[in-house]
């Protein structure tokens, strides 16, 4: 780990050594962004990787001349994940918990058949459940009502499968009111499905075993930076850090986006005050949003423009190669959403003419965290927001985003700003 860190620090200090950092919206300098994100390994809200990322982006716009404070929260609780297997005859599997885990099992070991598939009682043994994937990001009523009726068997616990295309493990995001379920729930790859199947068919028993810990009252924060020139005419600019794996493609380009707003803001938009905020708790509810909505965020009027950097903005496309999966270069448009308020729809959709996602305006553009912003009456918003390959999956990494498809879209971020402002500038609107 000592040696990565290393060989990162080092390739770090040649590239910023480069012309190219000169430009903070070059690709080589985003793409150095979501790298040392990546660094940092899972996000998870309350974790030493949320904390590290929050720490450095806080030393990022300091550097860049803002004002920087922590804006300190508390979510009402968290589970502290650290590993969990699944093993069958020798053979051991990655696995985790569908959040949320019961409390008196937070660390446990089972040993159980499972049952076999039809709706009959099945105590003192494991449940399976397969969920199709839905392209979404949160746990919805209809999941839950999936795996209620799975629960309703009165298992010991219960294996789930979400049907992800990538064969890897899939998890959705939750909230802090949903109630815990009342045995562990256990999210299994795709890939290991056939490993079920013969444990099942055999009734060979299969053993699980889980670690973690839940804490209440967990603390959290955004980073919060100002430049604050008094002119009472505000560029809001957000993205969340917090994530359930190391999430590189999830969170690294917007995160990039985020500092390169930060780096342009003295020099590109002088007649304007800025705020950023990178928030914390999006995968467990929102919570850092929300806080930052109720307090420190600028009024609704006040705004010229609200720039979100959501999830998954520039990820390659990926395609099967027989057991491989290889990169194609290619986006699928259903899988990327540029978002507007119908006030800013004409520049949004001339700066992202050449971004391949689908737009949505209005109240359809309420996704992810610019729900929040929608909600609480700001006319003037853009964003993105989407899902990849190996989206809210533990394969994400930096290898799925790139120098060459991070530029342009943050390049349109950038002159999206462009236009709030002059729009807004005194002497174009004749006062």
């Amino acid at each position: 780990m000592r040696r990565r860190q290393a060989a990162l620090a080092a390739s770090l200090l040649f590239a910023m050594s480069s012309p190219a950092f000169a430009d903070p919206l070059s690709g080589a300098a985003l793409y150095a962004d979501v790298q040392r994100y990546d660094s940092f390994g899972p996000h998870r809200y309350g974790s030493p990787g949320a904390e590290h990322a929050l720490t450095w982006i806080a030393e990022e716009l300091e550097r860049a001349g803002l004002k920087v404070s922590s804006q300190r929260f508390s979510l009402s609780r968290q589970y502290d994940f650290e590993t969990a297997t699944l093993r069958v005859d020798g053979e051991t599997r990655p696995v985790m918990p569908q959040w949320w885990i019961p409390e008196r099992q937070a660390t446990f070991s089972l040993t159980a058949p499972i049952a076999a598939s039809d709706s009959g009682p099945a105590p003192d043994a494991f449940v399976r459940l397969t969920l199709p994937f839905d392209r979404g990001a949160y746990l919805t009523s209809q999941h839950v009502a999936a795996i209620e009726s799975a629960l309703a068997r009165k298992p010991a616990a219960v294996l789930l499968t979400i049907d992800h295309p990538s064969g890897e493990i899939f998890t959705y995001n939750v909230d802090q009111k949903t109630p815990p379920w009342p045995v562990p729930v256990i999210l299994v790859a795709p890939k290991d499905r056939p490993l079920l199947d013969a444990a099942q068919q055999s009734g060979r028993p299969v053993s699980v075993s889980v670690q973690g810990a839940w804490r209440r009252d967990v603390p959290g924060r955004n980073v919060v930076a100002r430049l604050d020139r008094g002119k009472g005419r505000w560029l809001a600019i957000s993205t969340p850090v917090t994530s359930w794996f190391t999430s590189s493609c999830e969170r690294g380009p917007g995160i990039a986006g985020f500092l390169a707003m930060a780096r342009l803001a003295a020099t590109r938009w002088p007649d304007v005050d800025l705020v950023f905020v990178a928030t914390s708790g999006h995968e467990v509810g929102h919570g850092g949003m929300e806080h930052f909505l109720h307090d420190g965020a600028p009024k609704p009027d006040a705004t010229l423009a609200w720039a979100h950097f959501g999830a998954s903005l520039a990820c390659f496309g990926w395609r099967r190669d027989g057991e491989r999966w290889v990169t194609d270069r290619q986006v699928d448009a259903r899988q990327r959403l540029i978002l507007s308020s119908q006030a800013m729809e004409a520049s949004v959709a001339r700066r992202f003419k050449d971004i391949v996602a689908t737009p949505l305006t209005g109240p359809r553009a309420g996704v992810g965290e610019l729900r929040d912003v929608l909600a609480a009456g700001y006319p003037r918003f853009f964003g993105m927001a989407g899902s990849h390959t190996f989206f809210h999956t533990p394969a994400d990494s930096a290898a799925t985003t790139g120098p060459e498809i991070l530029e342009p879209v943050i390049r349109a971020f950038a002159e999206t700003l462009d236009d709030a402002v002059q729009a807004s500038s005194p002497v174009i609107r004749g006062r």
